[in-house]
C-alpha cells in the first residue's frame, strides 16, 4: 500500500457505517456508498494497514454475563515516571478494561468491570492498590451508562 494513501468521503462513509454495525456484509455498505463490494474490501484492507481499524468487537451487556459492576479508578502515582511500570501491572489485571494517561487530578483512570461490591472491594484492595508505584487511588461507580457511541465521522 502507498505510504500517502489519504483518506477520502468514501473511506469515512464505510468507515461510519461498519462502526453502527460492524457485521454488515461488504456487498451492503457498497451500496450505500455507491462502490463495488471489492472497493469496500479493498479500501477496509488499508484502512486496516495503516492502522486505522484495528480489528471488530462485540458489544457485550456485562450485566447478563454476571458483571454487574462497572466503575472507575482515579490513580495517583507516587511519581509520574512510574507510569510505564505500572501500567503493566495494572495490563495483568483482568478486570480493568480501559487504561488512560491523564492529565488534571489523576495519574491514570481505568474503567474496571466487576461481579458486585464484594469482588470490587477484593479487586480494589487484593489487586490494584497492591500496585508498586500506586499512591492512592479513587473509585467512582457508575450507576448506569446513558451514552456509549463512537465519533461522527461522515457529514
Amino acid at each position: 500500500m502507498p505510504s500517502n494513501y489519504e483518506i477520502d468521503n468514501v473511506d469515512l462513509q464505510i468507515l461510519e457505517i461498519l462502526t453502527k454495525n460492524a457485521k454488515k456484509p461488504y456487498t451492503e455498505v457498497a451500496k450505500k456508498v455507491f462502490v463495488s463490494g471489492g472497493t469496500v474490501h479493498v479500501r477496509m484492507r488499508k484502512l486496516e494497514e495503516m492502522g486505522i481499524v484495528k480489528g471488530t468487537t462485540l458489544d457485550l451487556d456485562l450485566s447478563k454475563l454476571g458483571f454487574d459492576i462497572t466503575a472507575f479508578i482515579g490513580i495517583f502515582l507516587e511519581k509520574s515516571s512510574l507510569y510505564d511500570s505500572v501500567f503493566e501491572q495494572l495490563k495483568a489485571i483482568p478486570e480493568i478494561t480501559t487504561i488512560h494517561y491523564t492529565t488534571g487530578n489523576y495519574s491514570m483512570f481505568t474503567r474496571l468491570h466487576c461481579q458486585d461490591t464484594n469482588h470490587l472491594k477484593e479487586v480494589l484492595h487484593d489487586k490494584i492498590q497492591e500496585v508498586k508505584g500506586i499512591s492512592r487511588t479513587e473509585t467512582i461507580i457508575s450507576l448506569e451508562e446513558s451514552l456509549n457511541r463512537h465519533v461522527q465521522l461522515s457529514p
